[in-house]
C-alpha cells in the first residue's frame, strides 16, 4: 500500500529525473510540439512548475482575470511563462521544488504526483524520448482511474478495455486496447499518443492525427 511519505518521495523524485532530462534538451526539443494541444514543450514545463510559483491569493486573481475558467488562466500563465523565462530557469524549478508540498485542488499528493507523470510523458513520449516511468509510479496512478478521472481529462473509452502489456493491469469492458501501462495511463488522461504505440481495433481513436 502506497503511503504518504512514499507518494511524497516519488514526487520529488519525478521531478528531479525531469528537470535533468529538460537540461539536455536542445532549441529545437523545447520549441516540439507536446501531447498537450497547443502547448510545445516550454509552455508544459512552464505549467509545471506553475503551482511553486503562484500562491493561492495570486492564483485566485489569474482566475479572476480569466473569468472563472481554470484552463484559459493555465493556458495564458503557461505561454506568459514559457516566454518569460530560460530553458534553465525552466528546469530549475521543477528541482529546486522537488519537495515542494502543491496538490492540485482534488487528489491530494497522488493527483500531484499524477501532475508531474503525465506531462513529463506530455514531453517524452512527444519527442520520442525512451524514458520508462518507474513502475511503482505508475502503478499508483493506474490505481485511481476511474469513471471521475475519465470524465475530467475528456477521455471517452467507451467499449474499450485498457490492457497493459507490460503489467497486470487492465480497465473498462470491450474490444481490448493494449500498450505499455504509461502509455495507456496517458489514454485515461485524455492524450492521443503518437502513431505505433497503441494496438487493437479501436486504436485509431487515440493516436495523434
Amino acid at each position: 500500500m502506497e503511503t504518504t511519505g512514499n507518494i511524497k518521495d516519488a514526487i520529488a523524485a519525478e521531478r528531479r529525473e525531469l528537470a535533468d532530462l529538460l537540461d539536455d534538451l536542445t532549441p529545437a526539443q523545447w520549441d516540439t510540439p507536446s501531447l498537450c494541444a497547443g502547448w510545445r514543450v516550454r509552455e508544459v514545463a512552464a505549467h509545471m512548475s506553475q503551482g511553486f510559483r503562484y500562491p493561492l491569493p495570486r492564483t485566485l486573481l489569474e482566475l479572476l482575470k480569466a473569468r472563472g475558467g481554470l484552463h484559459r488562466m493555465t493556458d495564458r500563465l503557461a505561454r506568459k511563462d514559457a516566454a518569460a523565462s530560460s530553458t534553465a530557469q525552466l528546469a530549475a524549478y521543477l528541482r529546486d521544488n522537488a519537495h515542494h508540498p502543491w496538490t492540485p485542488p482534488v487528489g491530494g499528493f497522488t493527483a500531484a504526483l499524477g501532475h508531474d507523470v503525465i506531462h513529463g510523458l506530455d514531453i517524452t513520449v512527444a519527442l520520442g524520448l525512451d524514458r520508462r516511468v518507474p513502475e511503482d509510479r505508475v502503478r499508483a496512478l493506474l490505481a485511481t482511474v476511474d469513471a471521475r478521472t475519465l470524465k475530467f481529462f475528456g477521455a471517452d473509452l467507451t467499449g474499450v478495455q485498457l490492457r497493459a502489456d507490460d503489467l497486470d493491469w487492465s480497465y473498462g469492458t470491450g474490444t481490448p486496447l493494449t500498450g505499455t501501462a504509461q502509455d495507456l495511463l496517458l489514454v485515461a488522461y485524455g492524450r492521443r499518443l503518437p502513431p505505433g504505440r497503441l494496438h487493437g481495433e479501436p486504436g485509431g481513436r487515440f493516436v495523434l492525427a
